[in-house]
């Protein structure tokens, strides 16, 4: 398994701090976008993500209110290197049920 990049890693850590998850995965798939003729030209090994997180701070908000969340707090990563970015956003309570 390949070590996480500085891209993960800061994924991981800003939505650590900000959201205290339950549960967080965090998939780099940039490898099955490799072939894109928009990737071909791009240095980083790290521009798309699947996250899916758990936490009670997604509580009385929309779907759309949760993803908005999480682009706000990687707002930094989406303007930078990242090109895409999947979400699965749960509470708790949505996932034990």
């Amino acid at each position: 398994m390949e070590q996480p990049g500085p891209v993960y890693m800061s994924i991981q850590r800003k939505l650590t701090d900000s959201l205290q998850p339950t549960a967080l995965e965090i998939f780099n798939e940039s490898h099955l976008h490799a072939h894109h003729q928009a990737m071909r030209n791009v240095d980083s090994n790290e521009t798309h993500f699947r996250v899916s997180i758990v936490s009670n701070e997604f509580e009385g908000k929309t779907l759309m209110q949760r993803h908005r969340l999480v682009y706000s707090i990687l707002s930094e990563e989406l303007s930078g290197g990242v090109h895409a970015l999947t979400i699965k956003a749960k509470t708790p309570k949505e996932v034990t049920t």
